[in-house]
């Protein structure tokens, strides 16, 4: 029964877990790495078509951005997850996929203008994204479930995202059960829609996620409707625009709650009917899927405006672009208006058109209202620089750039705490997971400290034996340099679809070994006659 780190050790992004238990290759997320890489990240330890199991925390793409790549290679066991995450996970997927193609199209018209002939191909395609999300199987919340022959798997609403989930997991090998806690992405407390997060009662190892596991929010409530309330009315009494880089599925919801409170209330003088758009097609999907998940999902406030009939994230002269034209046009309209689009960070889609008609503009500004990962155009913006580059093109940063204080989807280092208070018994060792790379190591020291758990901080490739309870190896960080890719290289991911459909036939033809000999002799013929086509 083994553990192995792949993803997100002392990173943010690229969450990733692989265990073999019970006769399986399982991971818990399999996620895409956004904004700098700092250290190299192991390989899968088997090829994606002897994956048997995938079990997802939440939908959010550094958690579930790989999956159609795995199924580009071979993939095609079962994946878990809440059924919020798997109505999320459907439109973020294939929105990714959307983006992929569409990077690869602009990357090669580019190379095809500078002369160069090697095709550049997208790390996956929509066919890929479809095919992910048709292996998504939804487990209902505070269920236990047996999804195979030695494991069972509950999904606790951790109020990160909605859908978001701790996977629980019991694993029984050799007449020992091990119960292993992947908490995801642990939610901040008293969050517009969202439920707090639940805790977990008992457990063997936690994987313990560590995003803000060395400082507070802010030690006072802040009052979020006021101040987005002052931001909104300063900005528009100059006669700007307010551009919210925000994440289309969970913080654009919220930023639709708070601003609805503040049109009901009349809060922003003399300018009544400000418009709103949210340029996202994403958004608008995940905007819908929010309210067919409100009774398994929202709190207890925005339950009650949704049993008096109101829609906690409608309103009059919201606006929802679907198409380009309807994205261009939001930059020809002059009235002063909130633009809600995507991404979060700012490194791709609509958001950085925006950018671009709004920076060198005085009169507007820029609202950050969610985290910002080192090395993406987010943080750049926030740290204070003077331009920026957008679509080949420099641009002069004169605009307002602020944030919301205090608004997170991660819990921050005392509510992490309080959700491993949680735990009735200590679990026998704590794993610090998904923080930048000092802060796992702070998180982890915090809790010897002020918890008195056994806890560590892996690196990629570390490996640990759930059963004899002790590390077979601890790997080190190894920095990571990029690369120019050679010619080889960059069609690898090509080459990579054949050698994943060849080891995916490699699995069918071991699940046949008891097959009737007819049938197998058919096969056999079927393989040779298209060995035979291509064996030139």
């Amino acid at each position: 029964m083994k553990l192995i780190f792949v993803g997100a050790d002392h990173e943010v992004t690229g969450s990733c877990h692989y265990i073999e238990a019970c006769g399986k290759h399982i991971l818990v997320d399999y996620g895409m790495e956004q904004g700098q890489k700092l250290y190299e990240s192991v390989p899968l330890p088997v090829s994606a078509a002897e994956i048997d199991i995938v079990f997802l925390t939440h939908a959010h793409i550094d958690h579930s951005g790989l999956l159609p790549l795995l199924f580009a290679r071979g993939f095609r066991g079962r994946i878990y997850a809440t059924e919020a995450t798997c109505g999320l996970a459907g439109i973020m997927l294939r929105d990714s996929a959307h983006i992929q193609t569409f990077e690869a199209e602009w990357r090669n018209r580019k190379a095809k203008r500078s002369g160069l002939v090697t095709p550049y191909e997208p790390l996956y395609t929509m066919r890929d994204a479809d095919g992910a999300i048709s292996l998504l199987n939804p487990i209902a919340y505070d269920k236990r479930v047996n999804v195979d022959e030695g494991i069972d798997v509950r999904f606790t609403d951790v109020g990160h995202l909605l859908g978001s989930s701790a996977v629980e997991l019991w694993l029984t090998e050799e007449n020992e059960t091990r119960k292993i806690v992947f908490s995801g992405d642990v939610g901040n407390t008293d969050q517009p829609i969202l439920k707090d997060p639940a805790t977990v009662d008992e457990a063997d190892f936690v994987l313990v996620e560590s995003t803000y596991g060395d400082r507070l929010h802010s030690a006072e409530r802040v009052d979020y409707i006021a101040e987005l309330t002052k931001i909104i009315q300063r900005t528009l009494d100059r006669g700007g625009n307010v551009v919210i880089p925000s994440f289309a599925v969970g913080r654009t919801q919220e930023m639709l709650y708070f601003i609805r409170k503040i049109k009901e209330d009349g809060l922003v003088r003399g300018h009544d009917r400000f418009p709103v758009y949210v340029d996202s097609p994403l958004a608008v999907e995940a905007t819908s899927i929010f309210s067919k998940n409100s009774m398994a999902c929202y709190d207890e406030e925005a339950m009650e405006l949704v049993k008096r009939g109101i829609n906690p994230i409608d309103f009059e002269d919201l606006n929802l672009s679907i198409t380009t034209d309807e994205s261009k046009e939001i930059n020809f309209d002059d009235e002063p208006k909130v633009i809600i689009s995507a991404s979060g960070m700012c490194e791709a889609g609509r958001i950085r058109h925006h950018l671009k008609h709004n920076l060198w503009k005085s009169e507007s500004t820029i609202l950050f209202v969610g985290y910002q990962a080192a090395g993406t155009l987010g943080r750049a913006l926030l740290e204070g620089a003077a331009d920026v580059k957008l679509f080949g093109e420099p641009v002069e940063v004169r605009a307002e750039i602020t944030s919301l204080a205090g608004v997170s989807g991660h819990a921050d280092k005392n509510g992490l705490l309080a959700w491993m208070r949680g735990f009735r018994n200590k679990p026998r060792m704590v794993f610090v997971v998904h923080g930048e790379d000092q802060v796992t190591e702070i998180f982890a020291n915090t809790l010897k400290d002020e918890l008195g758990l056994e806890a560590y901080a892996p690196f990629s490739g570390t490996v640990y034996d759930l059963l004899a309870q002790k590390f077979v190896s601890e790997a080190r960080g190894v920095l990571y340099t990029k690369k120019p890719k050679t010619p080889a290289e960059r069609i690898s991911a090509v080459f990579a679809r054949l050698l994943g459909a060849g080891e995916r036939l490699m699995q069918v033809i071991r699940k046949n070994e008891h097959g009737a000999n007819k049938d197998l002799a058919k096969f056999t013929s079927q393989i040779n006659a298209l060995s035979d086509k291509w064996d030139k």
